[in-house]
């Protein structure tokens, strides 16, 4: 069984900044990705940053230049650090792993809130 605990959220004035922390533990032999994703009400989730186990990133485009996603392979851990935070980024954000058999394991989110 994986665990993932996500810490880092709260209010935040528009254009400040954030950093969120997912820590996994338990049965992880090893992790292929470890993803951020995001959802605000009434829209469907979205993936805002991956960073493969080799170091590469994606970002989803409405973040590129504003958020960077990094990773302690030796404590399991994903970083997303959000900067020039706008309204439009106010969501639960969501951790998330795919181990070495392609299994994803989800953490319970925290609130993001950007205000005006």
């Amino acid at each position: 069984q994986v665990q993932l605990v996500e810490s880092g959220g709260g209010l935040v004035q528009a254009g400040g900044s954030l950093r969120l922390s997912c820590a996994a533990s338990g049965s992880i032999f090893s992790i292929n990705a470890m993803r951020w994703s995001r959802q605000s009400p009434g829209n469907q989730r979205e993936l805002v940053a991956t960073i493969f186990s080799g170091g590469s990133t994606y970002y989803t485009d409405s973040v590129k230049g504003r958020f960077t996603i990094s990773r302690d392979n030796a404590k399991n851990t994903v970083y997303l650090q959000m900067n020039s935070l706008k309204p439009e980024d106010t969501a639960v954000y969501y951790c998330n792993i795919v181990d070495h058999l392609s299994r994803v394991h989800w953490g319970q989110g925290t609130q993001v809130t950007v205000s005006s």
